[in-house]
């Protein structure tokens, strides 16, 4: 008999060779029928995996984030089976489960599949789906498995084989089907009813430009239709509200190729949000104590080799700026905290001079490959809102709580309520990723998971995500749509104090190391524009967005009317621009609609013979006659009603 123990604490004794589907047949029936995968002491296996020995046993449905990765892991099985069928010849390489549904890089090795075969490819695959064929896990020795796609032709397996241990390789099969994989699938192709092939792009071999170009074709699929739709409805609402068309329609930033790809402009009106999320951001910083610092944009290489920077990243940033000096060499700077490190540096500080909180709204650079820039989300140039503090060991855990409320703060201005809290650790079997001692690390580690249960944060642990010279507990925010996004982010860091000897001098008169704490709630501007951009979908803010009101006067009669009210609505500190184009009201008013101006006001004979104003709201909503002075209360009371406590 072997002991089973469950994620609640309890245990069962089973029968030596148990599967974890009988494990889960003998908790419920109901559990049976909807397990998906299952995971044995931490490690995936199937669920008709043999259980030899005593351990944990985690059983996952599709309500888990564990089963849909089974689920869709699967689901690219039978595309890559559903491909060969319908193309043969083909070359498979890797097919991984991602967030959202699967993908499967193949060379078309002289096929030509397009988005238009899409249909054909879905009916083969829910084809095979419909057999009920089982998942099947066997071993096989180096030998053999490179000799099976040595004979295919398939040198990107024979690639992927030579890196792996003998004794360490496994293959999947199901119906005539087989592929090198390392497990997690469900039980059967049954479960899968619903299938939609999303895009299709090209992607390198191993993401390396220098490598063979492959065709990828991405898709998702459900175990009810029901769930299909659904999903298609809301990927139709994320194109509606895509940051990059919302950033076009409302003139808030643009690109240029002259410029360089992944190096945004910001237009008026995007710099005035900008400028406006900046202002809202400084002064809490202000009231927290933080002072404002500026750090050039370059820096000498040596400055990033001390930081530790240059040997992880240097490869792949942008390279060094010779200058006519014979050796001298600057660097675009990929981070700022090097350049804060140099600002406390400049005097000597003492244990009561401390915490010190250095801020700056600091553009970094960072070389990311073209394939992988997004909009505003993924750029090779962008502005950190970063701060670093700098305190003794015992004032770590209160500096930590205190960065934590202002995140929260940040959030619930902005609206950002649905959020849970990610504490990224070291990989503990990759200590060559990360710099300083262990010391150092638990230290740091534990700081953050103390001060994340205190404040009572919804969190979870990720081995292998944490920064390479400190852990960091990361924000990960959900959107209108119900999508997950990292934003804000806190690290705390014994490294870089000690590559950079920062020093202060404690009760002891002796010198000792500041503990230094790295954060920033927004992440950077631009990313965090297109998040907001995509959440609100394009309806900011009252007190956020760049125009408030717009003034439409009905004919050129009346246009120095509107000129008065909107010279009037400056006096009430109210944002407002007036449309006076010779255009029909009814296309002014489409084109404000499209705009997302909170307010519109309309003027005409009425108006101009009343001294009132016409106001309707964006959506629709029509608020009917008024003077100017009822009109300036109502919009004071939407900033109040928006922003809470805090009004620009």
């Amino acid at each position: 008999m072997i002991s089973i123990s469950f994620p609640d604490g309890s245990s069962r004794s089973y029968a030596v060779g148990v599967t974890p589907f009988e494990v889960a047949q003998s908790i419920s029936e109901g559990l049976a029928r909807n397990v998906i995968s299952a995971a044995f002491d931490k490690q995936t296996v199937e669920i008709t995996t043999p259980l030899t020995h005593d351990g944990s046993l985690v059983l996952y449905t599709w309500n888990d984030p564990e089963g849909k990765k089974a689920f869709w892991h699967s689901s690219a099985h039978v595309l890559a089976e559903a491909l060969e069928m319908l193309y043969p010849g083909i070359k498979l390489t890797i097919g991984p489960a991602i967030e959202n549904g699967f993908y499967y890089d193949i060379d078309p090795n002289g096929h030509s599949i397009s988005d238009k075969d899409f249909p054909a490819i879905e009916n083969k695959m829910l084809e095979i789906a419909r057999g009920k064929h089982n998942f099947s896990i066997r071993s096989s020795s180096k030998s053999e498995a490179l000799s099976y796609y040595q004979n295919l032709g398939n040198e990107f397996k024979v690639e992927l084989i030579e890196n792996l241990e003998d004794g360490t390789i496994t293959f999947c099969d199901h119906h005539t089907f087989t592929d090198l994989c390392r497990g997690g699938h469900l039980p059967n192709t049954g479960p899968i009813k619903a299938v939609k092939l999303l895009s299709i792009a090209g992607a390198y071999w191993r993401g390396d430009e220098k490598n063979k170009q492959l065709t990828r074709i991405y898709g998702i699929s459900f175990p009810k239709q029901k769930d299909l739709n659904e999903y298609l409805e809301l990927l139709e609402q994320a194109k509606q509200r895509d940051h990059r068309k919302l950033g076009k329609e409302l003139e808030l930033f643009a690109f240029s190729p002259k410029v360089g790809q992944g190096l945004p402009l910001w237009l008026p009106k995007g710099a005035a949000l900008r400028e406006r999320l900046e202002n809202f951001l400084k002064i809490a910083q202000k009231k927290a104590g933080y002072e404002m610092v500026v750090s050039p944009h370059i820096g000498q290489k040596e400055l990033y080799e001390t930081s530790g920077h240059f040997a992880k990243y240097g490869a792949d940033s942008f390279q060094p700026i010779h200058t006519p000096n014979e050796g001298e060499l600057f660097m675009l700077k990929p981070m700022n905290c090097p350049h804060h490190c140099e600002i406390y540096n400049v005097r000597p500080w003492s244990y009561k001079d401390l915490p010190k909180r250095y801020a700056e709204f600091g553009t970094v650079y960072r070389y990311e490959q073209s394939g992988e820039l997004h909009g505003l989300t993924r750029v090779r140039g962008f502005t950190q809102d970063d701060a670093h503090i700098f305190c003794t060991p015992d004032q770590l855990d209160d500096e930590f709580k205190k960065v934590i409320d202002l995140v929260l703060y940040v959030f619930g201005s902005l609206g950002f309520e649905d959020f849970t809290t990610q504490i990224s650790l070291r990989d503990p079997e990759k200590p060559e990723k990360y710099i300083g001692s262990d010391e150092n690390w638990e230290k740091a580690e534990n700081a953050i998971i103390n001060a994340a249960k205190e404040k009572n944060l919804k969190t979870k642990i990720e081995y292998g995500e944490a920064a390479f010279y400190g852990p960091k507990l990361d924000f990960m925010v959900k959107d209108a749509l119900g999508r997950s996004w990292q934003l804000g982010t806190i690290q705390v860091d014994y490294n870089l104090p000690e590559r950079f000897d920062l020093t202060y001098k404690g009760t002891d008169n002796e010198l000792h190391r500041p503990v230094m704490i790295h954060r920033a709630p927004f992440g950077s501007m631009e990313r965090f524009v297109a998040i907001l951009l995509e959440h609100t979908g394009g309806n900011f803010p009252l007190w956020l967005t760049p125009t408030q009101v717009i003034i439409l006067n009905v004919s050129e009669k009346y246009e120095k009317y509107a000129e008065n009210i909107l010279n009037l609505l400056e006096n009430y500190e109210i944002r407002a621009l007036k449309d006076s184009r010779n255009e029909t009201i009814g296309k002014k008013i489409r084109e404000a609609e499209m705009q997302k101006y909170p307010y519109m006001i309309i003027v005409g004979e009425k108006e101009n013979e009343e001294g009132t104003v016409s106001v309707r709201k964006h959506g629709g909503e029509d608020l009917g006659s008024m003077t100017l002075e009822v009109f300036a209360e109502i919009v004071q009371k939407d900033l109040e009603k928006v922003t809470k406590t805090f009004i620009v």
